[in-house]
């Protein structure tokens, strides 16, 4: 089986790692929680910052959200209301969310991922 090495959209970089309250992205070690969209990456709160998630309708089709080291359900009027703004939000452990964006981020895909550390 031949191997091909993801491409990925020009200024967008692909989550290389976590661990223990960190991601790696772009080789930047980012502590916490992280948003990672068209407008780069930035701190994220977690499932009460509603306004960052929402703010990412502009950019991106599909939201992805890593509930940390094991799946858990964001609370139901979030969702609500990031598919009234336009948003289809998956939630996943966040590791299954990070190779899910890097996946969809090479297939050329508009998706974001909201994702608290492990």
């Amino acid at each position: 089986m031949k191997l091909t090495e993801a491409a990925y959209p020009s200024g967008r970089v692909p989550v290389e790692g976590y661990g223990p309250g960190f991601f790696r992205v772009g080789g930047t070690v980012h502590e916490g929680g992280i948003i990672l969209s068209a407008r780069g990456v930035s701190p994220w709160a977690g499932p009460q910052d509603r306004a960052a998630l929402l703010a990412l309708a502009d950019d991106a089709d599909v939201l992805l959200l890593g509930m940390g080291a094991q799946i858990a359900l964001p609370p139901a009027e979030l969702i609500a209301a990031l598919a009234e703004g336009g948003l289809m939000a998956e939630a996943m452990s966040s590791p299954s969310a990070a190779r899910s964006y890097n996946v969809l981020l090479s297939e050329g895909r508009r998706v974001a991922a909201a994702l608290l550390p492990v």
